[in-house]
Formats: structure tokens, sequence, C-alpha cells
């Protein structure tokens, strides 16, 4: 989750420096869990047949179980971190003398990693390396009455704090050791319920190399790409995916909403964005929650929570689009109810969603948005890890692929029930969006300003080392010539000045003084230096009569 409860993860530097930030929603969670619906645990079991089903707490987190060390443990399932950590105690795990500190949004989890064996959907490893949190104090929020005790990192190992802190291939995250140890169906998929919706038969199910029973089809949903980061920022890489081309967001007035992706790999007219199942709310850039929020009657900034609220009677329409298929987003995800909060008279409100993104920003530009569970509760997803994966003999590259799960009518129908208690009041003249001229525009911070700034030129570290590596060249070039021409130069007047010392000396025995002027006597040096050389001693000894030339010219 980078995230409602986010890992230190992103790097934030040039070339060689490394340094992690801590993620964070803009505000906290509060879930209102109703007195007669109260949190428990999901049942605590396990699967054989590589599916599991997947708990719900009130829409904000999503949870499932594995084993380890022969004990059960409820764990929240999180494709945007890559690591596993667990509270407690866990029976016959090994020390590996390392340890380990993650900052969260909602408190620290440190603790020494250890080793044991490890079930999960089936599948099972007989020293899977954890991080053992032994103290969880520091946590904001009771996450076992929330559910869950724990974490598994579905995302990329390269992103594992656990893998870089352990030799070798010791430290690799639970699915990359799975896959390590399977040929094929590296794959997981994932379908997250939604609470509070009487028309939804969808349960949450969670699958490793297995499709859900009734959902086959999504294998002929289209193969969306991951875009992948460059090595040395890898630790930053997640599943990210590209929208459509110049409509990769169809807002409530049914238009694409226009914006320039901040990622310099992405094609022009389209956004990229990060599936997140352990980021409650979606973050999207600031142009587009405000094309979504800003536009309906009676919708409010607030500063205290840094997100929009909105009557809770207003039905907004928002559709994602990739790969050639459209993703609608069912009504009740594009806003909700379950926060408490209110407007600035005292009046309920319901919670904007799709929030600007701010702390989530990625400063090297690698993702404009993150898809979090309000958007991930609309498809049925299958992440195959493709070459991904440490050590594996997979050489494809990694693939997404999605399948819709929201019907438009079935969802305005739901709405209805839930939000206007059944009175079908959608089209009445309180909930019209407002002109494109009137639509409000939520504020900028001065820190998001300089986030831009900074961003404009990290996401180009690539372009700035070649450039920079250019003007070098062209630079020690430039020196290496001007040294060799004022080498040259220095030669020249050297020969000149012996030349003119030469010819211009002062009159002796007899001959002028003046230029130089090349001797035509036959006996002279001119004319000796001119003959050919002699080809053996014995033109010598004809010459000097035997004797050595060298010893008589002295």
């Amino acid at each position: 989750m980078m995230h409602s409860f986010i890992t230190l993860s992103f790097v934030s530097s040039l070339c060689s420096t490394i340094s992690v930030l801590a993620l964070r929603i803009p505000f906290d969670v509060h879930v209102q869990t109703p007195a007669n619906n109260p949190t428990t645990h999901f049942p605590r079991q396990s699967s054989s047949n590589g599916i599991l089903p997947v708990g719900n707490t009130q829409n904000s987190f999503y949870y499932t179980n594995i084993m380890l060390g022969g004990q059960n443990i409820s764990v929240m399932l999180d494709t945007g971190s890559s690591d596993l950590w667990v509270t407690g105690s866990i029976p016959g795990a090994t020390d590996t003398g390392s340890s380990l500190k993650l900052s969260y949004a909602v408190g620290t989890a440190a603790g020494d990693i250890y080793t044991a064996p490890f079930e999960f959907a089936g599948q099972s490893v007989s020293d899977q390396a954890f991080l053992l949190v032994a103290n969880v104090s520091s946590f904001s929020t009771n996450i076992h009455s929330e559910g869950y005790d724990g974490l598994i990192g579905l995302g990329p190992n390269s992103g594992s704090s656990i893998y870089k802190k352990l030799d070798g291939n010791s430290g690799n995250n639970p699915i990359n050791r799975i896959f390590e140890q399977t040929s094929s169906n590296d794959y997981i998929t994932m379908m997250l319920s939604r609470k509070g919706d009487p028309g939804s038969n969808i349960t949450g199910q969670f699958t490793i190399g297995e499709l859900v029973p009734g959902f086959e089809n999504i294998t002929s949903m289209p193969h969306l790409s991951i875009e992948k980061v460059y090595r040395v920022t890898n630790v930053d890489q997640h599943w990210q995916i590209v929208t459509d081309k110049n409509n990769g967001i169809i807002g409530p007035d049914g238009q694409p909403i226009k914006y320039s992706s901040i990622a310099p790999k992405a094609p022009d007219g389209t956004i990229v964005g990060v599936l997140d199942s352990g980021f409650t709310l979606p973050q999207v850039p600031r142009t587009v929650s405000d094309a979504i929020y800003g536009r309906v009657q009676g919708a409010e900034w607030s500063v205290a929570n840094e997100a929009w609220l909105v009557p809770c009677g207003q039905l907004i329409n928002v559709t994602f689009n990739f790969g050639g298929v459209s993703y609608p987003i069912h009504p009740l995800d594009v806003s909700s109810s379950d926060f408490g909060v209110t407007f600035s008279n005292g009046n309920p409100a319901c919670l904007g969603t799709f929030q600007p993104v701010t702390s989530a920003f990625s400063l090297l530009g690698e993702y404009d948005m993150i898809l979090g569970m309000a958007f991930l509760r609309n498809t049925y997803t299958l992440i195959n890890y493709g070459n991904f994966i440490t050590g594996g003999s997979n050489s494809n590259n990694p693939y997404v692929q999605l399948l819709p799960l929201t019907n438009i009518e079935s969802a305005v129908n739901d709405f209805i029930q839930v939000r206007l208690n059944g009175q079908n009041t959608i089209n009445s003249s309180q909930y019209a969006l407002l002109p494109a001229s009137q639509e409000q525009h939520s504020p900028e911070s001065a820190a998001e300003k300089k986030q831009a700034y900074e961003e404009l030129v990290l996401s180009r570290w690539p372009y700035i080392i070649v450039g920079g590596l250019v003007l070098m060249i062209l630079l020690i070039s430039y020196c290496v010539w001007r040294r060799c021409c004022r080498r040259k130069r220095m030669a020249k007047k050297a020969a000149k000045k012996a030349a003119q010392q030469n010819g211009g000396a002062a009159s002796v025995d007899g001959f002028k003084s003046g230029p130089y002027a090349q001797l035509h006597d036959s006996q002279s040096t001119a004319s000796l230096v001119m003959q050919p050389m002699r080809g053996s001693t014995v033109d010598f000894e004809e010459d000097y009569g035997g004797k050595d030339a060298f010893t008589r010219s002295r």
C-alpha cells in the first residue's frame, strides 16, 4: 500500500543516493462501523485449491489468511508493497540476525527478520523470510480490531526491504518464492467486495495460479503492459499501467478529462496509474479530482481533510479506459458515506474518494495516480509477474488484465436505494452539474508547487545524466583541442625565432648579415643532406680510405 498504510519505498535522489519517504493519505481514515454490524475477524480458514476468501472491513481494509510457522494469521492484501510482516509470536521461527524498521502513516513496524514455514493459497515455502513486529503500540489504529495482524506485500520483489537486507535470494518476498518453485501460472487474481451495496453479488476472493469460477473470461481481456521504471530506481517499481490515449478518464459530464502526464515515458494523452489494493482512497492529479467534483452543486473543499466533500445524494459518473475497454466506477465508490465527514455548516457530507495526489506524488515522475480500493472494487484483477520473478524461468514481460464488474444501470439503481432511500431524484435540478465556467478548483499548496518543480527535474534524470556526459565530453574535447592548438602555435613561434637567429646574425668574414639565403655550393652541408644515404659500410671505406667516417668528422 503506497498507502493509507504505506511502507518506505520511493527513490527520491538522482543517481546513487537513495532516500525513502513515508507516504500518507491526506487525512486519517475513521471507519464507522454500524452497531448492528460490528467488526469481526475474518474466519481463519485456509484453502487447498489456490482460492482464498477475502475479508472486508467497511471498504477500507481487505485481508485474508496465511499460515506461518503452523499458525493461521490474518494479513492485509497489499499490491503496493513487497514485504511480509506479522505481529505476535511465530512458533519455531529462526532469527536471521537482521533487523528492519518500516515507517507507515499510522505508525512504525520494527523488529527482527525471521524465517519460518509458510503456506498461502495452497502454496508452501519451507523458510520464508518475514519481519516480526513485537510492538504495535505506535500504530494509531488497532489493526487487530480492523481484522488483520500483519500485511503481505504482493508487489514486485525489487521493492522488498527484506530482500535488500538479506544476502542472496533468501529474502525474496512470498510471491517470488512461490513462483520460483513453479514454472507456469505465475499470476495472482483478486476480487474485492463492496459493503453497503444491496445489489452486489461479488464476494472477495484471492487466487494464486487459478481463476475464480464464473470469471474465466478475464483471460480474453487485453494484456496491459507494466510500465517499467529504470533499473537504478527499481525500488519504485509497481504495477503501473497506462490509460487509453485522449480518453483515459471520462468525467461526470461524459467528456474526457484532459491531463498531461508527468511521466516522461508516457505517450501523449495518456495517464499512468498504479494498482494498489492497500490504498483505501485513490489518488489522482489535482486537475482530475477538480474535474470530478468541482462542478457538483454544494461541493466544498475541506482544508482540514484536504479532500472534496459532496452531497451524499449526488450521483457522479466516472469511467476509466484501458486497452480499449471501459471500466465504469460504481457511484457508491465515487463518493463515500463511511467516513463521518461534515460540511463547514455541520451538515452530513460524503467524501470524494478520488482525492488529489499530495504526499504520494511521484518525484521521479513514474506515475500520475494511485488506483486504490475504490477503483479495484470495480474490476476483477489478474497480475502476471512474468520476468519480475527473481530467479524465475519466465522471460515474458509482466502484464495486467482487468475484467469490468460494474454494470452502469444496476449501479444507478443501487445508488438510488442506498443514498436516496429508493426515491429517484438523480435528475432533479439540485443535482445538475454546474457549467464548466463555474467549476471550482481546489487550492494547490506551496509544498505541492515545490514538488512539481522537483519532479520536473528529477523525472528527467536519465536525460540530465546523458546531457551531462555529452557536455563533459565536449568540454574535455575543447580543452584538448585548445591545448593542441597552443602547442602548435608555440612550436611554430619557436621555429620562426630559430630561423631568425640563424639568418639574421651579424656579418662575419666578409658575409653581410641579413635574411638567410640557402647556399648553392655543391660541397655545402645542404648538398650533402640532399644526397641519398649509403647502402653499406663499404661506401664509407671507399670515401674515407677505410677510416671511421665518424672519427674523421671530429
